[in-house]
This record gives C-alpha cells, structure tokens and sequence, in this order.
C-alpha cells in the first residue's frame, strides 16, 4: 500500500550554490556578494556570430587576479538585471569568500543566447568552417572571449556544473581551450538511450521524461528570461494518472499536441539508432588535456550512470590525464545542497556532503587555479554505504575485487553455490499491464529521490514479484562495483522487461537509528515501523526491455515459452552487507510508472494500441543447465 502524499518534482540543477546561509559572525552569502562582486552582463560571440547571453561577477578588489569559473546552462543564469544577484556564487559559498570570477552562462538557443537550441548536441568530430559548431567550439569561444575581454584574471579556467550543466562541462573538457585547467562534470549525461534520464537499457524513463519536457520542452519564440511552468497534473497520484492515460500516443493527443519536440523525437527512435548513438558523449573523451574530477550520487536516479561511465571512458580514452572520481551517498545534485546524512529512511552517520564541499571540491579547484597543480586527492574518493565510512582508492573499481555469482535457487533461496538441479525448475509469475508493479510506496507523479533507497516490503508481498535472499551472512560482505544480472527466462509473450534489484534485508531486531524521529512530522517515506527491524532496503536496481537483448539497434521477439538470456550491467554500487542482514534479489516485469509499461507483445510502444497490452507468463530459470545468477564484485580487504 503506498502510504504518502507527495507530488514529484524533477530538480533543476544550475550548478550553483543555493541557500542564504550566514556564515558565523558574519553576513549572510547573498548580501556578502552583493557587497564583495561586480556584475556584468554580456553577449559573447560564437564563431558563427551567434551571441551567448553571459552574467559574470568580478571581485571589486583588484588588488590580485583571480582564475574564473564558468557553469555553462540551458536551466538560465537568473536573477537578470546588472543589479540583481543570486543567493550566493560558485560551486559552495567558500569559493566566493575565497575569490573567483564567477561566469554563469545561457547555452545557444535558450534564455535569453541566441541561436537554435539543440537537446545534448551532438559532437562533430570534423569542422570545415565557421558553421560546423558544437558544445566544444562554444565553450572555447566562450573562454577564448573571456581571457582576451575580462581584467583581473590570472589565466586559468575552472568549469562545473550538475546534471544538463555537467554534460557542458564534459563537452568543454573535448578539444579543450588552452586556457581551461579544471574541470569537473557533476552528475552528467553521457548516454540518454543507455542509462541517463529518460532510456534505461532502450525502457523509457516515463515520469521522469514526461514532467522534465512537460515544463523545458516546449518552443522558444525569442530570448526571454522566463523560466519553467511546471505542469498540473491534477491528482498527486502519479501511478493512477499514468495507468489512465495509456498508450503512450496520448501524451501527444492530451497534452503536448505535438509541440514539444524533443517528446516527439524520443517516439521516433524507440531504438538505438544514429539520432541517440550521436549523442552519446562517451566515444569522444580522448585526449582530455584538463584535470578532471567527476562527482556523482550512488543513489542518484538521474545520471549516476553518466558520473560513472565519465570517469570510466575518460580513464579508457585519456590514460595520460589527471582524472579522478567521487562517489557520494547522494541524491541528485545532493553534495551540492543539504547536509547529505540521510536519504529517506537511511541514514550515513555524518554530513557527507559538508566534506565533500570542503575537503574535496575547494581543494581541487583551489590547488589548480590558485596553487602549483599539485593535487593532494586519491584517484577515487568513495563513500562506502551500509558501514558509512569514506576511502581513498588508486583507481575504480577496486583491482582487487573479484567477480562472483550469487544464484537462484527453489524456495526463495539465494546462494554462492550454484544449483545442482536436474530437468525443468523455475519460478513464475503473471504480468499484468493493466496492474503493474508500483515502483514507490508513496504517492508521486514524478520520479522520487527516495526510491532509490526505499523500503520494498511493498513489492515483496506481491505475487507478480519474485523473492531471493540468503540466510542471514556470518561476516561482513563488500560490493564494489557493477552489477551484471544473467537471468534464463522465457515469456508467453513475444516482449517483456525484467527488472532485478539487490536488496539489503535488514535483521528484523536492526534498531531505528533515528529513534526520536516519531516525535517530528513524518517524513513521506518514513516506514510504518517503530524501527527498522526487517528493512528491505534497495541498494540498486535496475530495467532491461526484453526485446534488445541481443542488440539495442535491432530489436527482436521473443519466441512464445522458450528459454532465453537476459544479461545486462547494473550501475556500480560501493555497499557493505552487514553480519546478520541478508542479501535479497527481487525479480519483477513492470515497476510503474518509473517505466513505461511494456505492452508484452512485439510492436513499437510509442505506437502501441490498448489491444497490444496482454498479460504474460514470465518464467526464472534456476537450473544447472540454466542458472540464473547476478554476478557481484567482492571485495575483501
């Protein structure tokens, strides 16, 4: 039963620091602006004579110079006017007492830039002339008119920026200005097909796309400072308005009437053709000449996978740069704002993001921009959930974690032994899309930060959910790094999604570790228990639609009631099993509306028909000759 009220609401990350935080004994960080910055506002030239709409506040000591920053946004750099000012400048307000040159600035073709807009433009590796432009040529025109037009810089640039704003910064840190020395993508979109946002492994991300282009996708007719008008959904119960709504062609015949273009392109290409092949950023981060640290979420819902794959290919594809990761156990943008202690129901035992922003971030910008470029960071600076304690690593994953498969066995049993049965065995269950699975306990209509750590007694209870756990582990166990499900399923059907999570089931005497919560407001997610005893918290899960299987670009049936291969990769997870708690793999078809449902047969969804969506028998394999199993990275150390 969902148990709370509360409307979804997708964050628009600008990258900067947001609050009226007071700093001790002194004033608070929007008057300290105000007081300490100059602004100013311009309209910088592109190549192709496109101008870019730009705000940049300059120290009103010039007793020094100082490196700039720049946040490069499609979210606005509001507030306009040369005398308004945001709540506080840069990444933290540390940067601003610090001082820097802060650059916010409207990419072409929204707010008040110039020029056409074009969702996660794709890269052009060759350009000809003036007219062959990109994110990259943008942004080094951009600094290129900053270090030859701005007074009082030292020459060197920083660049950052959360979720949209952090795949700017990695497409600035391609064919890179010279001038540009550090660059940190927060949370950035690599991949929007593969596993960032809207497409996880070709499902469609429904909520979260449907509430994000209901209030950026629709048509500018000129520069304007407006902002976005967020959609009226009418109810708070998202999973009802969604199963009312249908087919998703309706979303054009009820709401978007056909003018929201980026909604419309995502129908066009339900595969992985060239319009989402060439937007994926992660073939072109060769050669990345910038030190970067990329920073990301491990409960991110957003783009923990582009944080991720960032870092991976840059590491791949630059072995010479300095490259570095942090991991957090964030929210989406959540070491930017928030103490980062808890998420919903889990709590981390310190301030993480607090560090974060003081020990991490300002040292790197710092010691690159303002310092000898010597970096006194680990490669990878992890935070390790369930014990809650950070690591300093050489690299990620660890090299000395070590592949292991954990198997489906009769009964609801999970274990590292593989099973030994002979003939058919299997588990099944009926998938219905006319009741599909909810994917959160609450009441939402968008997608909810707190899912990622949600309790899932909710969907254990159900029969269309498929329960493994293990007896309870005599001894610690570590996971560090992807997870890589391989079930053996068929489906009476001809297409179906299976979604896997991994679940740690807490011991059922585990004590709230929050026990004066019952005296405050209850939080939307706060479990119906007086403690946590018997948890079943969600440490990652995951969706893979049926039909590419064996490929993203040629989707194929399912032959009715035949044994097939599921195998995908799972997002990495840095997460310790404690003594007495149990590892759980769930097992299910639909977790709705977070996707869209599948209609279970053939066809291309974004033109299915009521009459498509069946009801189908999906069978889990648990055989020797057919063992479904979810391979872990243990590391023991």
């Amino acid at each position: 039963m969902r148990r709370a009220l509360l409307p979804g609401l997708i964050v628009l990350a600008i990258g900067g620091a947001a609050g009226v935080a007071v700093q001790p004994g002194g004033i608070g960080d929007a008057e300290y602006a105000r007081r300490n910055y100059v602004k100013r506002e311009v309209r910088v030239p592109m190549r192709d004579g496109v101008k870019l709409f730009t705000a940049v506040y300059t120290p009103k000591d010039d007793s020094r110079r100082y490196p700039i920053l720049l946040t490069r946004t499609p979210y606005s750099v509001a507030p306009y006017g040369e005398d308004h000012f945001p709540s506080a400048l840069g990444p933290s307000p540390r940067f601003m007492r610090d001082g820097y040159i802060f650059v916010y600035q409207d990419v072409r073709g929204r707010l008040m830039s110039e020029g056409e807009f074009v969702n996660v433009r794709p890269y052009q590796p060759e350009k000809s002339g003036p007219r062959d432009i990109d994110e990259t040529t943008d942004t080094f025109d951009t600094i290129e008119w900053l270090v030859k037009n701005l007074k009082g810089h030292n020459g060197k640039v920083g660049m950052y920026g959360i979720s949209y704003p952090g795949f700017y910064t990695a497409m600035g840190m391609i064919d890179a200005h010279p001038a540009l020395v550090a660059a940190s993508p927060q949370a950035p979109i690599a991949d929007w097909f593969i596993g960032d946002d809207f497409h996880h492994n070709g499902a469609l991300y429904l909520p979260h796309a449907f509430s994000f282009l209901a209030s950026f996708g629709w048509p500018r007719k000129g520069p304007t400072t407006s902002g976005f008008a967020r959609f009226d959904f009418g109810t708070l119960d998202g999973y009802e308005f969604y199963l009312k709504l249908g087919p998703l062609s309706r979303v054009n015949e009820r709401y978007f009437k056909g003018q929201v273009g980026f909604w419309n392109d995502m129908m066009a290409h339900e595969t992985y053709d060239e319009f989402w092949q060439a937007r994926n950023i992660r073939p072109h981060l060769r050669n990345v000449r910038p030190a970067v640290m990329t920073v990301g979420g491990w409960f991110d819902a957003e783009d923990l996978f582009g944080a991720l794959e960032v870092y991976k290919h840059t590491e791949r594809q630059s072995p010479g740069a300095t490259n570095l990761l942090v991991m957090g156990p964030w929210h989406h943008g959540g070491w930017s704002r928030g103490a980062g202690d808890r998420l919903g129901d889990v709590v981390f035992g310190a301030k993480t993001s607090e560090r974060y922003q003081e020990r991490i971030e300002f040292p790197f910008f710092k010691s690159l921009l303002k310092g000898n470029g010597k970096l006194a960071l680990a490669e990878a600076t992890m935070f390790e959930t369930g014990r809650n304690r950070w690591h300093e690593l050489p690299a990620w994953p660890p090299k000395d974690a070590t592949p292991r498969p954990i198997y489906l066995h009769a009964g609801g049993r999970l274990s590292f032994d593989p099973p030994g049965d002979a003939g058919t065995a299997y588990d099944e269950y009926v998938s219905d899309p006319a009741r599909p699975v909810p994917y959160t306990a609450a009441f939402a209509t968008g997608m909810t930060r707190e899912h990622m750590v949600e309790d899932q007694r909710f969907a254990s209870q159900r029969p269309d959910v498929l329960v493994y756990q293990t007896e309870p582990l005599a001894a610690d166990l570590t996971v560090a790094g992807p997870i890589r499900p391989h079930l053996e399923v068929s489906t009476s059907g001809t297409d179906s999604d299976f979604v896997v999570k991994l679940i740690d089931a807490y011991p059922d005497d585990y004590p709230d570790p929050d026990p004066d919560r019952a005296t405050g407001p209850p939080s939307p997610f706060a479990s119906p228990y007086s403690r946590m005893g018997g948890y079943q918290q969600l440490v990652r899960g995951e969706v893979f639609r049926g039909k590419f299987r064996r490929s993203f670009e040629r989707p194929e049936p399912f032959a009715p009631n035949q044994v097939t291969t599921i195998e995908y990769v799972m997002p990495d997870v840095f997460h310790t099993f404690r003594r007495g708690h149990r590892i759980m793999i769930q097992v299910q078809s639909t977790w709705f509306p977070l996707v869209d449902r599948n209609p279970q047969t053939f066809v291309t969804i974004p033109e299915a028909t009521e009459a498509d969506f069946r009801k189908a028998t999906q069978r889990v394999y648990r055989t020797a000759a057919h063992p479904s199993r979810v391979e872990l990275m243990i590391w023991n150390r």
